[in-house]
Parts: structure tokens; sequence; C-alpha cells
């Protein structure tokens, strides 16, 4: 699907060459996305002392947009808990802490910090909990900032390096079986038969997009953010690909089979034909009802919506249908590097906790093998 008729217009060709769809040049997702991200960092930064500029200044090269304006958020939490709780800074405003106090704090001050962080109020005075895994992101973010200044010899010393890091508890992985795929898809394409009104006509508007959308997930693996940062030009029926933008910003093309093929000409060639995006949206892929570029919140709402009806003892998310693809991918081959690089996963072990490592049926002929009584 990759035609060009000119340098400033592309377009797209139907199965029969026909007809066209046009994608006027605007900026990519990805790069709105980088800008916005640059510009809300830097209104963040405005509500940090002055000093932690340079830390975000250094660790630009090795981190996306999206991860300095998590550290920046955790990192403010950290100096709002010393305001709140360390008697010293009781009387502190945002702006009077300077590098030096870092190294004022000893590990305990760090330990109350990491109890503090299971539950506490931010300032629009809600009450925030955090999980193992809240706790050990957060804690990462402080101890990423404390080393660059303690390895540029900027402070003397670095308590986060004498406090343990949350221990993380494995998780059992929460995908869908075999049966409960075919179950999701057969709903989203007959859902509609037991609605009426407004609701059936919301139905048949989004089915084939959400159709595509589920898809697609189930039958590549890429991310939720990959899926809506795509164009309809990243789509190459010709050798059935698409053009994903990875974490960390690296193209990729991943292959689809016939069942995603099916799904994303349906779309394309009714729904997307037949809707105008608004202006800034041309190229998008998945638009929403109305006329935007779907975002990562909307479609994790599709999926839980469509996933309540079908298995509602499993919470689904598009990243559990990522685990769902992974699971059967390596099922099928039996190659967990092959599994590695098509999930886009940089460290191969990433992938051997979550896909090789637990051998479900093994361990369902555990469950027999045991007898407790004679029968």
């Amino acid at each position: 699907m990759n035609q060009s008729s000119s340098a400033n217009e592309k377009k797209i060709s139907s199965p029969d060459s026909s007809e066209v769809f046009d994608a006027s040049p605007s900026k990519t997702y990805h790069e709105q996305a980088y800008i916005d991200q640059t510009l809300r960092l830097r209104e963040i930064l405005k509500t940090l002392p002055a000093f932690t500029k340079d830390y975000f200044r250094a660790v630009e090269p090795t981190t996306s947009a999206r991860t300095r304006i998590s550290y920046a958020y955790d990192i403010r939490v950290f100096f709002h808990f010393l305001m709140e709780v360390n008697p010293h800074y009781k009387n502190y405003t945002i702006d009077q802490f300077t590098v030096q106090d870092l190294e004022r704090l000893d590990p305990v001050d760090i330990e109350e910090y990491q109890e503090y962080l299971k539950v506490y109020k931010n300032e629009e005075d809600r009450q925030i909990t955090n999980t193992e895994k809240g706790l050990s992101r957060k804690m990462s973010a402080l101890r990423s900032f404390y080393g660059y200044y303690f390895k540029r010899q900027i402070i003397s010393k670095n308590p986060t390096l004498l406090v343990d890091m949350p221990k993380l508890h494995e998780k059992a992985i929460i995908r869908l079986d075999t049966d409960e795929i075919a179950m999701l898809l057969d709903y989203v394409e007959h859902g509609g038969e037991n609605l009426t009104g407004q609701r059936l006509a919301y139905y048949e508007k989004t089915k084939n997009r959400d159709l595509a959308i589920l898809t697609l997930l189930l039958g590549t693996g890429i991310r939720v953010s990959e899926c809506v940062g795509l164009d309809v030009q990243d789509v190459d029926f010709k050798n059935n690909g698409i053009k994903v933008t990875r974490k960390g910003g690296n193209e990729m093309v991943v292959y689809f089979g016939e069942e995603v093929e099916h799904a994303l000409k349906t779309y394309l060639y009714t729904t997307r034909k037949s809707t105008v995006p608004l202006s800034g949206h041309e190229n998008a892929l998945f638009l929403s009802t109305q006329r935007k570029r779907m975002g990562v919140q909307a479609v994790e709402n599709m999926v839980k919506k469509y996933a309540r009806e079908v298995t509602p003892n499993k919470k689904i998310t598009p990243h559990k249908l990522r685990s769902t693809y992974g699971t059967a991918l390596y099922k099928e081959t039996g190659d967990i590097y092959l599994v590695a690089d098509v999930l886009g996963h940089k460290d191969v072990n990433t992938t051997k906790k979550h896909y090789a490592a637990i051998d479900e049926n093994r361990r369902r002929r555990a469950a027999g093998a045991v007898k407790l009584r004679e029968v």
C-alpha cells in the first residue's frame, strides 16, 4: 500500500485499483507525540528545583520523552514528601531545594520515603496507592536521579544505594485461551444482533474498526501505542506487513497473516473509506467516531468492553492480547528468539521469563500425577 502519486500527496489503492485514499502530508503520530511530550516535560520541570534540569538534560540521549516525564513526576513526589514529612524541610518551598540537600539525607530518610509511597495524597488531595511495581519504578527513578549527581561528584554520598529495592513478586500471566480468542472475535462480529436504537447504530459504525484492531493485536502482538500510531501508508498488503515504531524510536516491519489482512481490508474499504478525518488526522489508520486518531485509552476501553462480555473472570487489556499472541507464537514455533524479535523485546531474557518458563500443560499433568487415595 506504499504508493506515491507526488512528493506532497500519498494515494493508497483499493484492491481493484479503481479507487484511492488521499493521505495529506502532516506530522506523523510519533513526531507529534514527541513534540507534545517535550513541551509537557518542560512544564513539569518548572515545578521542580532548578538544579534538576541538569539531570534531565543528561539522560535525554538514553531515555524516551515518556520515561523522562514519568521520572519528573516521581521526583516531584520525592520533594513533596520531604516538605510534608521531614521536619528540616517543613517550611521549604520547591524552589529552595539545592543539590546539597540530596546529600544531607540518610538511608533512613529514603526508607521513610519508600514507606510513604505506599499510600499518600497528591497535590490535588487525591489518595494515591502504589503496588510493588509502582514502588519499584519510583525508587528506580530516585536512584537514577541520585546516581547522576553522585557519579559526577557533585554530591559526596548516595543514600539510595544503601536501601534495598522493593521485592517484586511474580504474578500469573493472564491470557486468552484459543477458544476465548474465537469467542471474542465472534462477539465483535455478531454482537449487534440483540441491540436496538442508538446502541445498534454505534455498533454498526464501529464494528469493522474494532474487529480490525482486535484481530491486528491478536495476530501480531504489537503494543497498543504502536497500534494507534499506525498511519494508512504503514500498511503494505503486497508483503502483508505493517511498519511500526518501537520503544526507543526504532522502526520495524511486522508481518501478518490472512485473517489480519481480511480484517484490515474490510475496515479500510468500508468504515475508513467513508470517514473524512479532521484536519491533522488524515493519515491515521484507526479513527475515533469524532474522526480523530484513536488514542491508547480509547483502544484500552474498547478491548475491556468486549472482553467483559466474553471472559468476565479475566481482566483483559491490550497488553494481555500481546501476551496471548506471544504465548501462541512460542507454542507453535518453540523459537524464543523469534518471539523476542517479533515482540520487539530488547532482552531475550524478558521473553523467556514470560513465555518459555511457563508450560501450563505440563502443570496440568502434575495435577493428576499424585494420588491421595487408592480407588
